[in-house]
């Protein structure tokens, strides 16, 4: 089962950039493909951008050409680089590897973006 810890959340001003990290075990890391998803308060959880096996990318329109999404095979780790931010980027942010029918979630990171 994969286990997924993500990191690097806090407090930034609008304009400000982040870079959230994500861990994963218990799986053949790059076998998965792995996303981004966000959930503000009182919302729904929405996607944010995808990478897939062979490092293709997209992006939601909300985020496209300020986010960046990326991996690293041999650390097991998938990166969201945030520049540009805005308060309404303000969410927890989780990580998510799949791979056929198995679904995986972190614990989420906390991104406030003050304005």
């Amino acid at each position: 089962q994969v286990q997924l810890v993500e990191s690097g959340g806090g407090l930034v001003q609008a304009g400000g950039s982040l870079r959230l990290s994500c861990a994963a075990s218990g799986t053949t890391f790059s076998t998965n493909v792995m996303a981004w998803h966000r959930q503000a308060p009182g919302k729904q959880r929405e996607w944010v951008a995808t990478i897939t096996v062979g490092s293709l990318t997209s992006y939601a329109n909300s985020v496209r050409g300020r986010f960046t999404i990326s991996r690293d095979n041999a650390k097991n780790m998938v990166y969201l680089q945030m520049n540009s931010l805005k308060p309404e980027d303000t969410a927890v942010y989780y990580c998510n590897a799949r791979r056929g029918s198995v679904n995986g979630w972190g614990q989420g990171t906390q991104v406030t973006v003050s304005s």
